[in-house]
């Protein structure tokens, strides 16, 4: 009785009035180019100051799980991932909206998303202090080992294995520009100051996906090309979600697993449930062709790391991602301090961040499928005027992260490499994948390596470790291993 009365505050009309403001909001800005939810999170912090604590905290919640759902209404319609996060949602995305099937696609985006979070709302409320302890098991051989085996996506990702591995290979090479992570000395730098960080993340993944896709449309651009009809049809149909039940569990399971984990990331988490889709697949072949499952694995993977990513700050305080870093100064301005204590004196703010996550994902559904419609009403616009407006956004995008010159020089090399790229066979998204889990793969075994006094046997041999390098193994191995059973079975046919 005592947990429900702590639920009675978010049931009044102004908190509900302000969490879903916070989830339409972030919405909109997770659904326009280099808008991060992110940055949401940090703009309207201040505006918290004079709310109530569960108020103010659950808006900040609204915007997180809205701006990382909102992602793919670009993604799909456009080619051009919202945040980090739905970039792998481009990949089935995109191909259905050009097949006409907008809808279709945004729906099933919609409904895994709320799945996901749903999901990872149930564990958040049950088994926060509990799963939040095994978080900290992991040292820098575990995060090396976790990227490891994120590397290995690399192989299945791309039809022809060979041009895949040059792509990674070239993400890897990309990735080290920069500071060195342990010693800070600069590295392929050319003397650039701007580049002393290394290549700003959202900018080059802008380049990469979209200014390379404007490229490849202004070639076409002479073209008549047959019109797009819109789909007035927004909900998949029975037999789409009987074909995508699997991706979407395990997509809700890996986002959960990966939002617990510190320092991951949306972006992590629906690379690998996009892997292990196609991987589990009897028919790998359709994923990146406009399939269905694809994007119920992404989209459930991308929104079920929100919710689990509180576990580990409001438990431990330490932060599961970007976003909740910049959460945990949302609880300071209230005067909460997060971690274990947290729990005991202050439970019904607790309970109530536990219920306005629910609400949050409920209104983002609710948002979501009434504004499918007006979102595929883009496809509508003569193509040259989508053109431009993707470059301005491109580039208001690019710019409006950090401010820096730097980063629309970044975003156009990259819209070039993507162009020729993708003109030439090459993988887009193993460069992408190799662009995220690089740096963090080679920071960790550095340190990693620093801490077991440079023994390798025994910084590998942690039991977290051996597991994910057992996955890692399995992961390489299965391609060969599921080539071996098609021809078994052609040859029993």
């Amino acid at each position: 009785m005592e947990t429900l009365s702590y639920l009675a505050p978010l049931f009044q009309l102004d908190v509900m009035w302000t969490i879903a403001l916070g989830t339409l909001g972030g919405l909109i800005i997770g659904a326009l180019p280099g808008l991060t939810a992110t940055m949401g999170v940090a703009l309207l912090i201040p505006l918290t100051f004079g709310m109530t604590p569960v108020m103010g905290l659950n808006m900040l919640i609204g915007i997180y799980i809205g701006g990382i759902y909102g992602g793919c209404v670009s993604s799909i319609l456009l080619r051009t991932p919202g945040t980090p996060a739905s970039a792998a949602t481009v990949l089935d995305g995109y191909p259905m909206a050009q097949r006409g099937e907008a809808g279709k696609a945004l729906g099933m985006a919609t409904i895994a998303s709320t799945i996901g979070g749903l999901v990872s709302a149930v564990v958040l409320a049950t088994l926060a202090p509990q799963l939040a302890g095994v978080a900290l098991q992991f040292g820098a051989p575990e995060y090396f080992a976790l990227a490891l085996f994120g590397l290995t996506i690399i192989a299945s990702l791309s039809g022809d294995i060979l041009k895949g591995a040059i792509s990674g290979i070239l993400g890897i090479l990309i990735s080290t520009v920069g500071a060195d992570p342990i010693s800070g000395v600069m590295r392929y730098t050319f003397g650039v100051q701007g580049f002393a960080s290394g290549f700003a993340f959202t900018p080059a993944l802008i380049g990469l996906f979209a200014l390379s896709e404007v490229f490849t449309q202004i070639e076409r651009i002479g073209l008549r090309e047959p019109a797009i009809t819109l789909v007035k049809n927004r909900w998949p149909s029975r037999a789409d979600m009987h074909e995508s039940r699997g991706a979407l569990v395990r997509g809700s399971i890996i986002g959960t697993i990966i939002g617990i984990i510190p320092g991951t990331g949306s972006g992590t988490a629906s690379w690998i449930a996009y892997n292990e889709a196609r991987r589990t697949s009897k028919t790998p072949e359709k994923f990146g062709t406009g399939h269905m499952p694809g994007i119920a694995a992404t989209e459930s993977a991308n929104n079920a790391v929100c919710a689990a990513a509180l576990i580990p700050l409001l438990a431990l305080g330490i932060p599961g991602d970007v976003v909740t870093a910049v959460l945990m100064g949302g609880l300071m301005i209230q005067g909460l301090a997060p971690g274990p204590l947290l729990f005991q004196t202050n439970p019904e703010i607790v309970v109530g961040i536990f219920g306005g996550t629910f609400m949050a994902t409920i209104f983002m559904f609710i948002f979501g499928m009434a504004l499918i419609p007006v979102f595929s009403r883009i496809l509508k616009v003569p193509r040259r005027l989508l053109t431009m407006s993707i470059v301005i956004f491109c580039f208001i995008g690019a710019f409006s992260i950090n401010l820096n010159p730097v980063d629309l020089y970044t975003m156009v090399g990259f819209g070039v490499l993507g162009w020729g790229m993708q003109k030439f066979g090459f993988s887009q998204a193993a460069l992408c994948i190799a662009l995220i889990l690089g740096p963090m793969m080679e920071a960790n075994f550095r340190r990693g390596m620093l801490q077991a006094g440079d023994d390798l046997i025994a910084m590998l041999s942690g039991p977290i470790t051996l597991l994910f390098l057992a996955l890692t193994a399995l992961s390489l191995c299965w391609p060969m291993i599921a080539a071996r059973r098609a021809a078994r079975r052609t040859q029993t046919n």
